[in-house]
Order: structure tokens, then sequence, then C-alpha cells
């Protein structure tokens, strides 16, 4: 594997010292990283590496994606410069100004605040968190085995030392929890961050909305009363919405939900919206044993969580085809809202 990686890296700078354009640049970033990518790839091969091999491995693996990374990065600048330059040089300050357009709220900041108001009503308050989080709080603590898909570099962003960037808002949930006595009823919004490649449907950083009850006899019928209210608030009072069992590590039983969508001309449809479920007891040891106390023994509390993706939601409610117009800053299609 030494080998290969130190081939990737030669061929690497060589290629990217050959781009003149930033979709060259691009298409490289995507051959080398991406989820399909070479440096991907090899990095696939470190579960048939012996314990002895591993180490090595990973570490060749951190420095090869690190220059890499930081060789298109100065590349990218370099041109990035040239292209500025260019536009510096053609143009015209004599040239009468432009006024500035007014727009209404983004998407995701209406949908954040609807979302809030209608869980303050029921009596959840906001909770915050880092986002650099380590795998304890992330994965451990939420009853995430090691073996788990989501664990994996070719899904998650890992540094140098051992952190991460969160892969779910859930983290602030375990973090609540430790340091505050129950009950507990928290909505966790914030950024959340996957190796996802970017298309019409998926973005490498999301926004996500997490809650969380925690109290005695919490059950499946509070927690479907309080997502159906968050969601009719959301989509309208009529809004058809169903429960489907599923499974998720840290919550048992789970649930998927969906909403029907009833599109003028169209077929309706079931459309999946969110995950929830009743916290699993594991969960609760584990915070139990990093508090040294019996707080949230199942044997005491219970509680639900569920989160949903800011995105997604607006994308529904709004009917946006593609993820990306949220991010580009298109006035074109931000002047709709």
């Amino acid at each position: 594997m030494l080998e290969q990686l130190q081939t990737i890296l030669s061929e690497a700078t060589t290629e990217i010292s050959k781009a003149n354009t930033l979709d060259e640049l691009n298409n490289l970033k995507v051959s080398l990283l991406g989820k399909k990518g070479r440096l991907t790839l090899t990095a696939a091969g470190m579960k048939d590496l012996s314990n002895e091999e591993r180490p090595l491995a990973g570490k060749k693996l951190n420095e090869t994606r690190s220059e890499i990374t930081q060789n298109l990065e100065e590349k990218i600048n370099s041109l990035q410069e040239i292209e500025d330059s260019k536009k510096v040089l053609s143009l015209d300050v004599t040239l009468p100004g432009h006024s500035t357009t007014l727009i209404g709220r983004h998407p995701i900041s209406q949908m954040l605040d609807d979302s809030v108001k209608a869980l303050r009503r029921m009596g959840f308050s906001l909770a915050s968190g880092p986002e650099i989080e380590t795998e304890w709080h992330c994965f451990d603590a939420l009853n995430t085995p090691q073996d788990h898909p989501a664990r994996n570099e070719s899904d998650t962003f890992y540094f140098e030392d051992g952190n991460l960037l969160r892969t779910h808002t859930s983290t602030i949930q375990i973090r609540t929890m430790e340091k505050n006595h129950p009950p507990v009823r928290i909505i966790a919004p914030g950024a959340a961050y996957r190796r996802d490649e970017i298309d019409a449907t998926h973005l490498s950083q999301f926004n996500q909305l997490e809650g969380l009850y925690v109290d005695q006899n919490v059950s499946l019928a509070d927690l479907k009363g309080t997502l159906e209210f968050l969601l009719q608030a959301i989509f309208g009072k009529e809004t058809p919405i169903r429960f489907r069992p599923h499974f998720f590590p840290f919550t048992e039983p789970s649930f998927e939900i969906d909403i029907l969508l009833e599109a003028e001309g169209k077929k309706s449809k079931w459309i999946e919206i969110a995950g929830c479920g009743m916290v699993d007891p594991d969960v609760f040891n584990q915070i139990c044993k990093v508090r040294g106390d019996e707080a949230y023994s199942p044997k005491k509390v219970s509680g639900f969580a569920f989160g949903l993706g800011l995105e997604r939601l607006a994308m529904i409610k709004w009917g946006i085809s593609d993820i990306r117009h949220l991010i580009e800053n298109d006035m074109r299609f931000l002047e709709q809202f």
C-alpha cells in the first residue's frame, strides 16, 4: 500500500501542476479524493492489512491526502488570482453602480425559524455544541458499533488527532445530558458534515434539526404527537403523516416518517422526511457511566429523539428540484422567497 500511495501522490502532483483551468482541478479533486477516487479506493484496502502494517499505512494515507489537498488548494488559489486579475483589468470604474435588490429570507432560514417556533410552543429550548467532535460523542455514546459504515474515512471527515467533523447534531444531545439532570427537552439545530459527492440531492455540509425529550414516563405517543404537530405546522394541518418501523443504533424502537406529497397534475406519493425513535437504553447507560451517577438510568427515565434535514424539508415544501440551488446564492432563485 505504501508504494501505491507514493505512486498516487507522484501522479497527482504532476497532474495538478499541468492543470490550466479551475474545471480541470475540480475534476482532478473528484478523481483523487472523491467517493470513488483513487485515494479513497486505496484507503479501502486498510482492512486487509495486518495490525503491524496498519499504523504506518494509516499515517502515510493521511500525509498523502493532506499533501494532495494542499497542492490542489494552492493551484486553485493561483488560477483564481489570475482569473480575478483579468476581471479587474476589464473593470470600468466610471460606469454607474447598480442598485441592491432586497429579497426575503433564505429557504433554510425560513424552515429553521418555522420549526423552532413550533417546537418552542411545546416547551423545547435551543441547545448548541461544537462542530469538531470526538468519536465518543459522535459514535460510541450513540451505540454505533466500530464496523458501522459511518465510521469509515470514506464517509466521515477525520482530523489527524482522531477528532472529526460531526456527522449529525445528535452530539449536542449527548453533551446536554452529560451536563444537565433530567428532564431535558431540547432542539439541536446546526451544520453536519459527511463525505458525500455533491449532486442534486446531496451536499457535503448540510443543516440538521434534532430534538430530544427525556423525563419520567415519556412514551411513543408523546413522540408521535410531537412530530405530527411539528410537521403539520410546517406543511399544513391536513398533511397526511405515517410512521414506518426502521433501525437506528441509538433508538429502539425506531421509525422513519413519511408525508404524502400531493403536487398538482401529479400522482400523490409518500416521501421520507425524518428519522426518530425512543432513546435506546444503552445510550442512557453510556451517559450514566460518564456522569458517574444514575440520573439517566433507563429504569428511571425514558425519552425520544428525532432528526430532520432542513434542506430536504425546504426542497419538499417549495418544490426545489436541485439542492445546490440552496448554496449557490443565485439571486434569480433567492428572489422567489
